[in-house]
């Protein structure tokens, strides 16, 4: 067994990526207060690109209540949104995210002085291709704000991304452009677009760089690490400061490949990989669970959903409405496992972690048999934690514990 003192050895680069998101929490806050800049709510994989070419600042509540769940506040805010008539079965990113509205509560404050609420909003503009749920959030806010809602519906269960799937969601996005001129008080430039479009692949190029490196032995990063640096790759689409960083970061990271350092301190006998959303309030104890077994959990599927490179500044709608069609999260089921059996065998994983999340169905991928099937076509072990993107309520520390130690002496056992 590893050394117990195992720690993940923290990047750089991070401390730069921290800076990135305050600035950009204290921008949306002072635009907030002055009423400097129109603000648009979008959704963290919708039409970004197109608001900010029309000068909005884009504020994405997803990262507001990872937040909530990072600093384990969920629980005290979900019983709010319950009692309104949310179900305590949905997305509990919705639920603790607008029951902390309703306690006029947020851990922005804490994490930022000096910021007391959430950003204002002159609009809202989600993209279904995350789940049903962000729209019913947004359509919330909406009516508590009394600001306009738009919206692009995409497919689901997606095979090969047709022309036929381009068309509808390309169309739905251009029909956006109208109402939203009428909003920012501006005309649309599609030059403007063109130049966000090509930053964003250029974001999107290096972020799949930045977590392809956790291919190589030892892997220079690990999941855990991938969560908290992808902030930027959410909600700065579109910067030229992000690519900046970006750059900073796979240098960092390709530094590391050349001197032989490994993320995880004591090494990594396993490594793995972890399907479906984080449990935000357990990234810390996670790491160090898997780590102090000799386990690296190197790459993830979710930390991908930020990887745009059909993103097309020569033709920005039809290639916008590709890049967020090709979105994991909509794909087919055999999509999906071809796709998983490609990372297992770039990252060479010895297993793979699935977590099954309570309120987030559309991220659990392990409840059609695709475990069975995978398991059966690589031979990798595969194991399932029971838990929550949000609610610590919904897992159970110590079988949690208890079901890692028992898949890491399988592997032990199959090696």
């Amino acid at each position: 067994m590893a050394d117990k003192e195992t720690r993940s050895r923290r990047l750089k680069t991070a401390s730069d990526i921290a800076r990135f998101m305050a600035d950009y929490y204290y921008q949306l806050d002072e635009a907030t207060r002055s009423g400097s800049r129109k603000i648009a709510w979008c959704t963290s994989v919708g039409p970004a690109e197109i608001l900010k070419s029309m000068g909005f600042l884009t504020y994405f509540p997803e990262t507001h209540a990872a937040l909530i769940g990072t600093r384990k506040l969920a629980a005290d805010f979900i019983p709010s949104a319950n009692a309104i008539g949310y179900s305590p079965d949905i997305c509990s990113y919705l639920t603790a995210d607008i029951g902390a509205y309703l306690k006029g509560v947020t851990p922005l404050a804490k994490t930022f002085p000096g910021i007391e609420r959430i950003p204002g909003a002159h609009v809202f503009v989600y993209n279904t291709n995350q789940c049903r749920d962000v729209q019913d959030w947004f359509s919330w806010y909406s009516k508590e704000f009394g600001a306009p809602l738009l919206g692009v519906e995409t497919h689901r269960n997606i095979g090969e991304v047709t022309a036929a799937h381009v068309t509808s969601i390309a169309s739905q996005m251009e029909n956006l452009i109208e109402p939203l001129e009428k909003i920012a008080g501006r005309k649309f430039d599609m030059d403007e677009l063109k130049n966000v479009v090509a930053l964003s692949r250029k974001c999107s190029v290096l972020w799949e760089k930045c977590l392809a490196t956790a291919s190589a032995v030892p892997s220079p990063l690990t999941f855990f690490d991938a969560t908290t640096l992808m902030g930027p790759a959410v909600v700065g689409r579109g910067l030229q400061s992000v690519i900046d960083l970006y750059g900073l970061l796979l240098e960092e990271l390709s530094e590391r490949i050349e001197s032989g350092e490994g993320a995880t301190q004591g090494g990594e006998r396993y490594r793995l990989y972890w399907d479906g959303m984080p449990v935000w309030g357990r990234l810390s104890m996670h790491s160090k669970l898997f780590g102090d077994l000799g386990a690296a959990v190197i790459a993830s599927t979710y930390c991908s959903s930020w990887i745009f490179n059909s993103l097309d500044p020569a033709a920005p709608f039809e290639s916008m409405a590709r890049a967020y069609a090709e979105l994991f999260i909509v794909r087919s089921e055999a999509y999906k496992e071809k796709y998983i059996r490609e990372k297992l065998e770039f990252f060479k994983c010895d297993g793979i972690v699935y977590h099954d999340a309570k309120t987030c169905p559309n991220n659990s991928n392990c409840r059609y048999g695709l475990v069975q099937r995978l398991r059966s076509g690589t031979g990798i072990p595969a194991l399932i934690l029971h838990g929550d993107l949000n609610d610590m309520r919904l897992i159970s520390d110590e079988q949690t514990k208890t079901n890692v130690e028992a898949f890491i002496e399988q592997l032990e056992e199959n090696s």
